[in-house]
């Protein structure tokens, strides 16, 4: 039985999107909803009660990272991620699968989780060895050797790898082992890796399910299939044939096809189980995913942002260090109700961004984290209220102007 409850309140009109509940053993969250990444099972420099009170339901943690330092065991005796982050709301982890990509397909070669496809020799599909950089992951049937980026020490993680190290670390969301592909692979290549997601995915939920931990971690299975439709919708159908709790939606996309990529799948998955859209982040995608039904999302974009000073407003993205703001009295985005907009200047801000100053990554991550996380509860309001369209114009005018 799932440790998870998801019910549906509304549903956008002739749409995909949906306004839900989902209930953990830690607590509810209200969907559609933004998942603040804290990979280290900390949300880089701030505490987990400034998360909380910046409207924050749920976290995201790494299990690459984790399972690298301090270890599943240590997290494990020390009481799981709730207690040792003091974070008493839900968590989630994500499975090592992006870490397959990031330090495999796209080591070296400037490939992010979303990319425009501008540059021609990416989308060459033979490469001499000379030409590539050495990776630090090589993918096999069984699982994936890497090497670590601590101190080269050589690992091994299977599908079944993978799901114990998140048993151990105790989030109440966990997802199946993946291959994230990039969107400049070849047809072949996309289709070998789906079928190894596939074969990957039902070995992480026999595992989960043949342990204990299967009544209080819901496990989520990851859809993939590159650029393609027929194998965006392969993918799709086949993860909802297994016993899963809820879907992720992963992959490394081009900007140019998210949306189309998205809707294809949740047109397939099942209506009655949860979707997170795994690493999309950025205001304009946010919509685009709620619209196509996505109920989850995470990013490490906000926070990262806000420590280099490139902070969210209605009005579009500014740089806080910009010379412009030194004398700026007013607050980083007068519509904004977070804590630093009501308390801190902009020139205040932009002099902790120059002089290098940690509280300026703390203020603009706190501000940032605020907007977006909210703006996905305002989404979510609009769904209840009958005017997201309205809402999503309105706010995309301004925003993208």
């Amino acid at each position: 039985m799932s440790s998870l409850k998801f019910s549906i309140e509304k549903k956008l009109q002739q749409k995909l999107g949906r306004a839900g509940i989902l209930l953990t053993p830690h607590g509810a969250i209200h969907t559609p909803a933004f998942v603040s990444v804290g990979t280290k099972a900390a949300v880089k420099a701030l505490t987990p009660e400034e998360v909380r009170d910046l409207g924050a339901e749920v976290v995201l943690a790494n299990t690459y990272h984790l399972y690298l330092d301090p270890g599943p065991g240590r997290v494990k005796n020390l009481g799981g991620l709730h207690k040792f982050m003091n974070w008493p709301l839900p968590i989630m982890t994500d499975s090592g699968g992006f870490q397959v990509f990031s330090l495999g397909a796209a080591y070296g070669k400037g490939i992010s989780k979303v990319t425009q496809i501008t540059d021609p020799s990416l989308m060459i599909a033979e490469r001499s060895s000379e030409d590539e950089i050495p990776r630090l992951a090589k993918i096999g049937q069984d699982g994936v050797s890497f090497r670590s980026h601590h101190d080269g020490s050589l690992h091994y993680i299977t599908p079944e790898k993978s799901v114990e190290i998140q048993h151990d670390l105790g989030a109440d969301i966990i997802f199946a082992f993946d291959e994230c592909t990039s969107p400049t692979e070849t047809l072949k290549y996309q289709e070998e890796a789906l079928e190894r997601t596939h074969i990957w995915a039902k070995r992480s939920l026999e595992y989960h399910k043949s342990k204990g931990n299967s009544e209080r971690q819901a496990l989520f299975g990851i859809v993939q299939g590159g650029r393609d439709e027929g194998l965006r919708k392969k993918s799709a159908k086949y993860i909802s044939s297994l016993d899963f709790d809820g879907f992720g939606i992963g992959g490394s996309f081009a900007k140019e096809d998210m949306s189309t990529a998205v809707r294809w799948v949740n047109e397939v998955l099942p209506e009655d189980k949860p979707r997170h859209l795994l690493g999309i982040g950025e205001p304009e995608d946010l919509f685009m995913g709620v619209e196509n039904g996505v109920d989850l999302f995470d990013c490490v974009a906000p926070t990262r942002n806000g420590r280099g000073g490139t902070l969210y407003t209605h009005k579009g993205k500014i740089n806080i260090r910009n010379a412009e703001f030194r004398d700026d009295p007013t607050s980083i985005d007068s519509e904004c109700q977070c804590y630093v907009c009501k308390n801190y200047s902009r020139a205040y801000v932009c002099h902790l961004m120059r002089a290098h100053e940690m509280l300026g990554g703390t203020l603009g991550s706190i501000h940032n984290l605020y907007f977006i996380v909210n703006l996905v509860k305002r989404m979510r309001q609009s769904i209840l209220e009958d005017n997201f369209e309205k809402f999503k114009k309105e706010f995309l005018a301004r925003y993208l102007h």
